[in-house]
């Protein structure tokens, strides 16, 4: 059953739609490509450098430095404080990379450090990443078990 809206509620949204900040979408989305493609190209820079500095190595584990070298540097850039104006930036372009994942659990471990080791950092540092990786877990077994039967 929809309710009739009063003249004031009627009024009262059409001065929240006045104030409500309007978000420029093609530029959110050229700088979501942009900063999302910088990451990848630095990326691409310390996969290469890897390689150059240790040709030895498989490709695996090249990859595997790789992705501890940004998640590094990403975790070091949340913790002085500049990755929140990246992020600013690039919105989307800067949490789709694994650099995201590495914010998402740095940033509530960094916030909640005031209420101490256990309760803040160590229970408060999987609150946003928790559900992916409980979901990327049940996903894998749940594919496992498919991949099995079939």
């Amino acid at each position: 059953m929809k309710q009739q809206l009063s003249q004031e509620q009627k009024k009262y949204l059409t001065y929240l739609k006045e104030k409500e900040p309007k978000t420029p979408i093609l530029k959110s989305l050229i700088m979501a490509f942009l900063i999302g493609g910088l990451i990848c190209i630095i990326a691409q820079a310390i996969h290469d450098g890897i390689i150059l500095l240790f040709p030895a190595l498989y490709e695996t584990q090249v990859n595997t430095y790789m992705l501890i070298v940004l998640i590094f540097i990403t975790i070091f850039l949340t913790g002085i404080g500049v990755w929140d104006e990246v992020g600013y930036l690039g919105g989307a372009g800067t949490f789709l990379p694994i650099s995201g994942f590495a914010n998402a659990i740095a940033s509530p471990a960094i916030e909640f450090k005031k209420e101490g080791i256990i309760f803040g950092t160590c229970v408060k540092m999987f609150v946003v990443a928790g559900p992916i990786i409980v979901t990327a877990v049940v996903i894998s077994v749940v594919t496992g078990l498919i991949y099995t039967i079939f």
